[in-house]
């Protein structure tokens, strides 16, 4: 049976609120949303998904009932489980972060957004949006750079990048952004544990960071926007990651 990888309780919730059967419903979910299992197929055996999943089958029967009572798989005595209907919008909202590996998964999602957000609102955004976006950025510089507010300088830190959003004239964009700040809040909130480097540097990086894609915007130069939030988003995931065990 494979080993199970690193789990981080997600911010908020007690054992008792987020368990493996929780884990594994959710990645048969995504599998049956995204096609892997197609409706009407027939699912791989307990002792299969049980290995697959690095879970005991009392756990992995545990999801499977919960995808039963949903409608979503039928089992049937001694002929196994069946997939009978892909999952309803509502059950493929975002999923809490549960782990090291739902972080830097935020990330790979944010980084596919983020920069194209940056890039659109180069081009689009009124001089009052990007008013806006230099007012979230100066609130921030403002703060102190000790970690002593750093409620305040998170709250800054999403007014910048939600400015940006509103920036790109498309609602779709600034819709995804909304619906995903409760999962970039948990991450924040446990990958600061996992962070590398001084407060006060980093601190100083992330506002050369945040002025440089400013800048881009204000030059109107979608190319550059795009590149800086890029960089930006990559220097954060490697200040959270650094130093951690490869395969973490």
């Amino acid at each position: 049976m494979p080993a199970q990888a690193q789990s981080v309780r997600p911010v908020g919730r007690s054992s008792r609120d987020w368990t493996l059967a929780d884990q594994v419903y959710d990645r048969l979910i995504t599998l049956i949303a995204d096609g892997t299992f197609p409706e009407h197929s027939k699912l791989p055996t307990e002792t299969s998904l049980s290995e697959q999943f690095g879970v005991s089958r009392p756990v992995l029967r545990q999801a499977l009932k919960r995808l039963r009572e949903e409608g979503l798989i039928l089992s049937r005595q001694g002929s196994g489980s069946y997939v009978q209907r892909r999952p309803d919008s509502e059950q493929l909202d975002f999923a809490p972060v549960g782990s090291i590996a739902d972080i830097q998964r935020t990330f790979e999602f944010r980084r596919t957004i983020e920069c194209a957000a940056a890039s659109l609102s180069a081009s689009r955004a009124t001089a009052e949006q990007i008013d806006r976006i230099a007012a979230a950025l100066a609130q921030h510089a403002g703060l102190p750079d000790d970690g002593s507010e750093q409620a305040a300088v998170d709250l800054s830190d999403e007014q910048f990048h939600t400015a940006i959003f509103a920036g790109c004239e498309n609602h779709y964009f600034l819709a995804a952004r909304t619906s995903l700040q409760p999962q970039i809040a948990a991450s924040m909130t446990l990958s600061r544990g996992l962070a590398q480097g001084d407060v006060q540097i980093v601190h100083r990086q992330v506002l050369a960071e945040h002025e440089a894609i400013l800048a881009a915007i204000r030059d109107r130069d979608a190319d550059a926007a795009a590149v800086a939030m890029c960089r930006h988003l990559d220097a954060e995931r490697g200040r959270m990651f650094e130093g951690l065990p490869a395969g973490v």
